[in-house]
């Protein structure tokens, strides 16, 4: 099939490119001239496992095109697909770059014969797709819905670091749509993709996103806020507490003949100091406010304790550092991790960001390190008062602490390094990705400092 995808950012460019892996022929249109030239010439301007591979590989195929004309992608396709950012802007959803996009989409389709398909992929409030979306295109069209084009809910469930592998073997593929014709078009397009398929009304394609990241977030707010109990608690630690709440076999059943399944799902029940990302903070947040603004008998108060818990815990990191540390002024602190999760440079939403401002503005000195993320990084937080080093070992040295906040495996063996030092810092584990026996001076998260300091009856360590 023929399809062009408007918005080459990180959703429109990965199922661009997926879709071309499957012979479709894909179009792909951005605004941003520099971006479309830097695409055509195979380099992806995202990070991505694998994306630039596949980029390549379907430009040489001639699969895969990208260009600035919208118009002409649009007219040459039989489904275009809206992947365009809708930010969080004071609360709010912004709608601006939505809009403008369906609407060139409209006046693309006055001048198209047959029956075309406008998919929207934005993560958008349920109603977006048959409220703001199709009256626009109805405007600048001048043709009508259902008769001369379909207009289809199509959600995307991409983890960043692994968004190409998700994209191509899928476990859903939720399909919105204002009538027959339209999700018989879009599950033409998924025929190649081995994934359960559900198709529905549009405003239950999109509530389906929603409820599934608010699903995840619950569950890791859920698992910090036990933390933060486990730490008020002597001789308990959350990673105990955890591992065995993983073994119910209601959420991790065991195998005929021996083993467990370890679901997936089982990351999500794990202490830390909270979720991040472009995704799950602001889809929480917009969920609240279209559920206060369209019944305000439902005050959502779950899912603002969830957001509430997610705000606070990474402050449960610098409370540990001020505790054992003392004073933070002229403090060299190492912090390990800018990105939100393992292998993406995305910082939106990490941690590392708060925790980072809070320890400039108590003018501590930092020593910041990630594998991927310290350009990003570098443009949100600056250089006053933080060094980025290169490596690890050069991150370590001459440091009073170091926090781990992304659980990146290079991590893992942390004590290898440490243990050479001549003074071993405090580690403050973020993550609880480390073996605490492993290590001096160790505190973290959902751990009582009666765990810490004590040891065969003696104290040690940070005491």
């Amino acid at each position: 099939m023929n399809v062009s995808i408007i918005g080459a950012g990180y959703v429109g460019l990965v199922t661009g490119v997926c879709l071309a892996e499957k012979k479709h022929h894909v179009t792909c249109v951005d605004i941003d001239k520099e971006k479309v030239k830097k695409i055509s010439d195979g380099v992806s301007p995202i990070f991505e496992n694998g994306l630039e591979d596949l980029l390549k590989k379907n430009i040489s195929n001639k699969n895969f095109t990208a260009t600035t004309n919208l118009k002409k992608a649009v007219r040459a396709s039989e489904i275009s697909i809206v992947a365009v950012d809708v930010p969080l802007v004071n609360n709010k959803v912004e709608f601006k770059y939505l809009r403008n996009a369906v609407k060139d989409i409209g006046i693309a389709l006055k001048k198209l014969n047959g029956y075309h398909v406008i998919v929207v992929k934005s993560t958008v409030p349920p109603g977006t797709t048959d409220d703001v979306v199709l009256p626009i295109l109805e405007e600048y069209s001048d043709k009508k819905s259902g008769v001369d084009f379909g207009v289809s809910a199509n959600p995307e469930f991409l983890r960043e670091g692994c968004a190409v592998s998700d994209f191509l073997k899928p476990d859903r593929i939720v399909i919105g749509g204002i009538d027959k014709k339209t999700t018989e078009k879009i599950v033409e397009l998924y025929k190649p993709f081995d994934g359960d398929v559900l198709v529905t009304n549009n405003k239950t394609a999109e509530m389906i996103k929603y409820v599934s990241n608010a699903l995840l977030a619950t569950l890791i707010s859920f698992s910090n806020e036990i933390a933060n109990i486990c730490a008020m608690t002597e001789n308990v630690d959350v990673k105990e507490v955890m591992a065995g709440v993983h073994l119910d076999r209601r959420l991790n059943p065991r195998i005929p003949g021996g083993g467990r399944v370890n679901p997936e799902i089982l990351s999500y029940l794990e202490a830390g100091c909270g979720f991040g990302g472009s995704c799950l903070p602001k889809d929480i947040e917009t969920l609240i406010n279209y559920c206060v603004g369209a019944d305000s008998s439902c005050k959502c108060g779950l899912l603002k304790s969830v957001a509430e818990v997610n705000r606070e815990q990474p402050k449960k990191l610098l409370q540990l550092l001020r505790k054992h540390n003392g004073s933070l002024e002229n403090s060299i602190v190492a912090v390990l991790g800018l990105a939100f999760k393992p292998n993406t440079d995305d910082v939106r939403g990490s941690p590392a960001i708060p925790v980072i401002r809070s320890l400039r503005r108590k003018r501590a000195c930092i020593k910041a390190y990630d594998p991927l993320a310290q350009k990003n990084a570098r443009k949100i937080l600056g250089t006053i008062g933080i060094l980025y080093p290169e490596s690890l070992e050069e991150t370590l040295i001459d440091v009073d602490a170091v926090i781990l906040i992304t659980p990146w495996e290079e991590f893992r063996e942390l004590h290898i390094l440490i243990n050479k030092l001549e003074s071993p810092p405090l580690i403050i584990d973020g993550r609880r990705m480390l073996d605490k026996s492993k290590y001096k001076r160790y505190v973290g998260i959902g751990l009582n400092d009666a765990n810490v300091c004590m040891k065969n009856g003696e104290p040690y360590g940070c005491c």
